[in-house]
């Protein structure tokens, strides 16, 4: 399996159609789509494009938001996005909120990010960035052009660093798919020794997203997106619902 990150992609602004920047950093690669390529996007340029950029002077703090920032040392304003991207708050300490993300995965500080972040020109602190509003239709949307310039059949994924319950440090994680599976379910398989396997289900969409991480790097590198060539499992219709885990089997909660 080949990951290229894909060179010249220029800081995002709202508005800014990916697409094309896309199709022009594969030019400068010297790549052309074939079937089966996939194209992983980090997140922050698809929130960019989308205007989910949110100034801190426009948000007025809910008392139940200045009561958990006070517990936890955090802006109050900061809080009362997390609380609006939230389904509910799991698990707080001072820095961090752990919540249900109203896309329903389990995240900390529902995705926002302040890091490599600025509005309208402005370099100041006082802009964060949200996660795309439907990363699968965003994904989506990207796939239908990409495929009808190229005349490929590709995958499209959009990517976010989360951490994980049982280890430190983040890892790429997906968040939106499409044209590419999220699980591969290998029960009634059989294993090297002919054993058949009963539990084994693949996040395949996980394990690219942390690879294409890796290649784009998490700081100031300014590749934001990865092309994917020899996936090792055939491309088929996925998206972020097959991979969240039911409440009933989350052990954490």
């Amino acid at each position: 399996m080949m990951l290229t990150p894909l060179p010249g992609i220029p800081m995002i602004h709202p508005g800014d159609d990916i697409s094309r920047l896309i199709v022009e950093a594969l030019d400068r690669a010297g790549l052309v789509l074939q079937d089966g390529d996939i194209l992983v996007l980090a997140q922050k340029i698809v929130s960019k494009a989308e205007n989910r950029l949110v100034n801190l002077h426009t948000i007025h703090p809910s008392e139940r938001a200045m009561q958990i920032a006070a517990s936890i040392e955090k802006d109050p304003r900061l809080v009362e996005l997390i609380l609006e991207e939230s389904n509910e708050v799991l698990r707080t300490r001072p820095g961090t909120i752990v919540v249900e993300h109203r896309l329903g995965f389990v995240c900390a500080n529902a995705g926002i990010d302040h890091s490599n972040v600025a509005g309208d020109g402005d370099i100041g602190g006082e802009w964060v960035l949200l996660l795309p509003a439907d990363p699968d239709a965003s994904a989506q949307r990207l796939r239908s052009v990409l495929e009808e310039a190229s005349g490929a059949h590709l995958g499209v994924m959009v990517i976010d660093s989360h951490g994980r319950a049982w280890r430190q440090g983040t890892v790429g994680v997906a968040i939106g798919l499409s044209g590419l599976p999220g699980l591969l379910d290998l029960r009634g398989k059989p294993d090297l020794f002919g054993y058949t396997l009963r539990v084994t289900t693949v996040g395949v969409a996980d394990e690219l997203a942390a690879a294409a991480s890796l290649v784009m790097g998490q700081a100031a590198e300014a590749t934001p997106v990865v092309h994917v060539r020899g996936f090792p499992y055939p491309l088929a219709e996925g998206s972020l619902k097959e991979i969240l885990r039911p409440r009933e089997m989350d052990l954490f909660r």
